[in-house]
């Protein structure tokens, strides 16, 4: 009976999640469900269940947390301060005079809001409202705008200080410094990418992407000169405020956010935004968003445990090692696995349900967990991209003009989509795009020490974090 309890377990789960239950109380509700029907049928131990305080204890203890109050704090401030607007125009004048020059504003402004602000829909609303009706007044393709605004602000993800990146650390036990570390190229190849895609485009079918015309930019070359150099020196000072010290190994990202925050308030004093009702915005959406992250984590720490208890881990690992192709045919199937519920979970859901579930196969397997943790990053990164569920799309559609329908929308991720997942294919081609244990990776199998919790977790001894 306890070998059927952890599929059912994982059953109800997935049935709770597609009737809309909000995700943290369906996580809790079903591991205390499970958790008690083991205890009356014998196959669970009660004395389990007094971890649960403790547990709950060290999420609220847990200091690497504190970096997504922080970060979330940072990047609200900056979109509420203008910092995007500005980047817009300025970029868009600077790249209006060639063919595509529109398109890689928005790219490299996305790129640029994703290293300071780190909020994909803060970055999408802004691009949207702002390029969206320029691009679509000078004849750009309708597919390519909605495209590259939803595609470029998922950069937000996968580019430091992503949130996801600190998610997926806490989760595996694993360094958040080397978790960005790792991250940074394939976040700087997903531009690059990009970049090319518009740069095709303008090549072989040039109408899709006119440049701007003469009337349009307004900005001499001198003035053009100046205002680019007071736009872009900001924000990427303060880019090396908060990145270049947790880099150096100078901050902790913990740190490293509290620094960035304090220099957002900064920045929006000197120009003259920081306003109570600004403020108050800022504070508001931060705690909510921690608040939810907090929730989900506590959730998924009684799922687990229950979860662990009934033995579903060996339940998970037993499904994985039966896979052909050992570490490669591993990789494929949680790829796939991931991919198909990003249609139906952000990542919050997956990296808290089922990362979990994961990590203990990876570790077995010697996967090394920050390429692990990196590879997962893009691989969920598309689950804003995903038509019809994908977040990005939905705050695209939600500012874009009537004109654009949601057809477009959709038809417009599909290459950006595809350009995401050759970067996972890459990424596990080419592991040293991650640097962090590369060579130990692609020459085979790792030897990872585990400790115990006392509780059937294992984690990273901290000589390894």
């Amino acid at each position: 009976m306890i070998e059927l309890l952890a599929p059912l377990m994982f059953a109800s789960l997935v049935a709770f999640l597609l009737l809309g239950y909000p995700v943290a109380f369906s996580l809790a509700a079903n591991g205390l469900l499970f958790a008690f029907i083991g205890i009356e049928a014998g196959l669970f131990d009660f004395a389990l269940l007094q971890a649960l305080p403790e547990r709950v204890f060290g999420i609220a203890a847990n200091q690497t947390l504190l970096a997504i109050p922080f970060f979330t704090f940072m990047g609200l401030v900056l979109e509420r301060s203008g910092m995007a607007e500005e980047l817009l125009d300025t970029l868009g004048q600077l790249f209006g005079r060639v063919r595509g020059g529109l398109a890689y504003a928005v790219i490299f402004v996305g790129a640029l809001l994703a290293a300071t602000t780190g909020v994909v829909a803060a970055s999408v609303i802004a691009m949207g409202l702002i390029s969206l009706p320029i691009m679509l007044r000078y004849g750009y393709d309708k597919r390519l705008a909605s495209g590259v605004i939803a595609a470029s602000g998922t950069l937000a993800q996968i580019i430091p200080p992503s949130l996801v990146l600190i998610v997926l650390a806490d989760q595996m036990g694993a360094s958040v410094g080397d978790m960005y570390k790792g991250a940074l190229l394939p976040g700087l190849g997903l531009v690059l990418m990009f970049t090319l895609l518009v740069l095709a485009i303008s090549l072989f079918r040039p109408s899709a992407v006119p440049a701007l015309p003469a009337s349009a930019r307004s900005l001499s070359h001198a003035q053009l000169a100046s205002r680019v150099l007071t736009t872009l020196i900001p924000p990427l000072v303060l880019m090396f405020l908060v990145l270049g010290t947790i880099f150096l190994g100078i901050a902790t990202p913990t740190e490293g956010g509290a620094m960035g925050a304090a220099g957002a308030l900064l920045l929006a004093m000197a120009k003259g935004r920081l306003k109570l009702d600004m403020l108050r915005q800022s504070m508001d959406s931060t705690l909510r968003l921690t608040s939810f992250v907090i929730f989900i984590l506590i959730g998924s720490t009684v799922f687990a445990l229950a979860f662990r208890g009934l033995n579903g881990d060996l339940w998970v690992e037993g499904l994985f090692e039966h896979l052909p192709g050992g570490v490669i045919g591993f990789l494929i199937a949680v790829n796939l696995l991931v991919f198909l519920l990003a249609f139906f979970l952000d990542f919050f859901e997956i990296a808290f349900i089922v990362v979990p579930l994961l990590m203990p196969v990876a570790l077995k397997l010697g996967i090394d967990p920050i390429w692990f943790g990196v590879m997962l990053a893009v691989n969920m990164q598309t689950s804003f991209m995903h038509p019809p569920f994908g977040f990005s799309l939905f705050y695209l559609k939600s500012v874009a003009p009537p004109e654009i329908k949601t057809t477009d929308i959709y038809w417009g991720a599909v290459p950006f989509l595809m350009i995401q997942l050759l970067m996972v294919a890459m990424v596990i081609a080419f592991p040293e795009l991650v640097g962090h244990h590369a060579q130990a990776v692609s020459s085979g199998v790792i030897d990872i020490p585990m400790e115990s919790d006392g509780y059937g977790d294992y984690f990273l001894p901290r000589e390894w974090r």
